[in-house]
């Protein structure tokens, strides 16, 4: 339901108990007026369409609660969209300008759909709504575990701005609207079995004034301070893994259920290939190795091979050429195209993060608790050589401008121990031209597409450990460059979307 339109009279003050019968009949004479004053405010609407067509996935399954008369819905291009409404009017509007979506009158408290949804649009709705908590514990019945939810409403700051607006019939007039700040959502998510994934702001200007709107818009409006000064906040929820009885799997045999698989890019790491082989765990069902060799020529094909043959029968162990390809982040992709396993986790050779903790990887993913797990080296201490200290700063550095950037809590934006799903990663790659394919790592080419899908991202604290064999790979001033390229990647387009 969006913002009502514009009324020669606002909505008659009546009891609580008769707000939903007040709401329909103002909606109901304000339908056709609509679109009239949408077209008089063309950029906030415009905008609005960009996030939303860039939080979900084009061809999905869509539903929008409160659709009014179809517009948004019909822009983030669902493959099969589904928008409800109570106004008839609304609704005869909307089939008229788009049928080949559905559009079924429903009060958003009393769900009968018996479909679910890949995304769930509330656009400007819960501040009319009578019982947000009623209506957010109905959103189980539409969902599934994937299912995103995206709030969006205004920002309480800008009350008496947009109540000047309506007296200078500058914007529509609206109904009285509940007072929900957006802690104030995620605590009833919280209640109602869902959980926040990442939440933001956008918009200090929703006027289109040339330069200054840009300016504004994509430039300042995501700076610390000026966030909060934002017309429009946002909320990307899931469902909580715990409200379906989901995260007790683990203690009830999840892991039994999950098969996974262990990539180990290495080049040049002789020395460490047999203890990689014998110290990692079982991880559920099935465990299967597969190294990864860009072209190593210190024996670690001929180890490789051999650890293969000794262990035959006891562990699965594959063996894969790099062949022409270069970089850690080809190495990962080829091993992950050939992996069989549920669970994809990543190990790197130089065994700095220990094979003993790829548990501590597996389990959220098999509890349904995480989508997405990283490693952070930057809580324990770390043994002496394990990091040089400019190689320190630099992570913590880019821990603070990739936590911005992408929404979500990252602190280390370069530990090469990562897992996720087979289904999930191939969801990541099938996005991949979104951002390019210039990151050598392989790390931010998950953590961007992570973040591009909402996927609820969790860190494990590791232990970091100093090499025993080998020598880092990485060059702290020429990848120091590169990182900054990706920090410019990310920001332009998460924040200037």
């Amino acid at each position: 339901m969006a913002v009502p339109p514009s009324s020669a009279s606002e909505a008659p003050a009546g009891s609580s108990s008769s707000h939903t019968t007040r709401l329909k009949a103002y909606f109901e004479a304000n339908a056709y007026r609509r679109d009239l004053w949408k077209r008089r405010n063309p950029y906030y609407y415009r905008e609005m369409e960009k996030f939303y067509r860039f939080v979900i996935p084009e061809g999905g399954r869509i539903l929008e609660i409160g659709c009014g008369t179809g517009d948004l819905l019909n822009a983030v291009a669902p493959g099969w969209g589904v928008g409800i409404d109570f106004s008839d009017s609304m609704l005869s509007i909307a089939r008229s300008k788009y049928p080949h979506l559905e559009f079924k009158r429903m009060d958003a408290d009393q769900l009968t759909l018996e479909e679910s949804f890949d995304a769930i649009i509330l656009s400007d709705l819960i501040g009319d709504l009578e019982d947000v908590l009623a209506v957010f514990r109905q959103l189980h019945k539409v969902s599934i575990p994937d299912t995103r939810i995206i709030i969006s409403y205004y920002n309480f700051l800008w009350e008496p701005v947009l109540k000047l607006g309506e007296r200078l019939h500058l914007k529509t007039k609206q109904s009285l609207q509940n007072w929900l700040p957006m802690a104030d959502v995620m605590n009833l998510l919280e209640l109602s079995g869902f959980e926040s994934v990442k939440h933001g702001t956008r918009l200090l200007l929703p006027l289109n004034v040339p330069i200054l709107s840009w300016v504004l818009n994509k430039l300042l409006a995501p700076l610390p301070l000026l966030r909060h000064l934002c017309l429009v906040e946002y909320i990307v929820a899931r469902p909580s893994p715990c409200a379906s009885g989901v995260c007790h799997s683990v203690v009830e045999g999840a892991n039994a259920r999950w098969s996974t698989t262990v990539v180990i890019p290495c080049r040049n790491e002789v020395g460490n290939i047999e203890a990689a082989v014998a110290r990692i765990p079982a991880l559920g069902r099935h465990t299967e190795i597969i190294f990864v060799d860009g072209n190593s020529t210190d024996g670690t094909v001929e180890k490789i091979h051999e650890v293969m043959e000794r262990f035959d029968g006891e562990k699965d162990i594959k063996f894969i050429s790099q062949g022409k390809g270069k970089g850690k982040g080809d190495a990962v992709r080829k091993g992950f195209a050939t992996a069989s396993g549920d669970v994809l986790i990543i190990l790197d050779a130089d065994l700095t993060v220990v094979p003993e903790d790829l548990p501590k990887f597996f389990e959220p993913l098999a509890s349904g608790k995480a989508e997405f797990v990283n490693g952070s080296r930057l809580v324990y201490p770390m043994e002496k050589q394990a990091m040089r200290f400019l190689n320190l700063l630099g992570n913590k550095f880019f821990s603070v401008i990739f936590t911005w950037t992408l929404g979500q809590r990252i602190r280390d934006t370069l530990c090469g121990t990562k897992a996720l799903l087979k289904d999930t990663y191939e969801r990541i790659a099938a996005n991949r031209s979104f951002f390019g394919e210039f990151d050598p790592f392989g790390d931010f080419d998950l953590l961007f597409g992570a973040a591009k899908l909402n996927l609820k991202i969790v860190e494990v604290p590791v232990r970091y450990h100093e090499r025993t064999y080998g020598t880092t790979k990485i060059s702290r001033f020429r990848h120091g460059l590169l990182l900054l390229r990706m920090a410019a990647v990310a920001f332009r387009k998460f924040k200037m979307g």
